[in-house]
């Protein structure tokens, strides 16, 4: 099967997957890149049926010393491969401003593959499911907001994160009702 880049082709997978979709930003506005972000994603054609989670708010993971960030998750249904997927949300990325200076530190936006359908990709520059999906809350909670039953690595999203549940993830829903005037406007 032949597989796509994102811009300036007609190639597909010719299947409609459903993906999930990590979206996380610390640095500027978080809730307008969210937003832009998930109207690109709209926007394109061959991405469809938009089911976005709430907006949580969580510590730092990996390097501490830096701000808040606000994360969520997003149901799509797609017929990009997962690797022009990858592609679009990179993309999406640098239109939002994204710099990669230094792993774990504060970002404008930050979109991760959490899942693609039921594959298991293991491929250079593209893992899924996100290899480190089971130990992230921030991840997890908006994610079983909106696909608790979702089974990943032979585990519901729900059992997932209960087992890793705490307080420093909370829903925002300040951030979440401007998240959706933004996208209604």
């Amino acid at each position: 099967m032949r597989r796509s880049p994102v811009s300036g082709s007609s190639w597909t997978t010719g299947v409609t997957v459903e993906a999930a979709l990590g979206l996380g930003g610390n640095l500027g506005d978080p809730v307008a890149g969210f937003a832009a972000a998930l109207r690109r994603l709209s926007q394109h054609a061959e991405v469809s049926a938009l089911r976005p989670s709430s907006v949580y708010r969580t510590a730092p993971w990996g390097k501490l010393d830096q701000p808040e960030f606000l994360n969520m998750a997003v149901l799509i249904e797609t017929s990009l491969p997962a690797r022009a997927l990858l592609a679009l949300c990179l993309e999406i990325e640098r239109e939002g401003g994204r710099e990669r200076r230094e792993r774990w530190g504060p970002r404008t936006i930050d979109i991760d593959i959490l899942a693609y359908d039921d594959e298991t990709i293991d491929e250079p520059g593209l893992q899924i499911p996100h290899p480190r999906i089971a130990e992230r809350a921030f991840v997890l909670a908006p994610l079983a907001e909106i696909a608790p039953e979702r089974v990943i690595g032979g585990s519901s999203v729900a059992t997932l994160f209960a087992a890793v549940a705490n307080e420093k993830v909370r829903r925002d829903a300040v951030a979440t009702d401007r998240l959706n005037v933004l996208l209604k406007g």
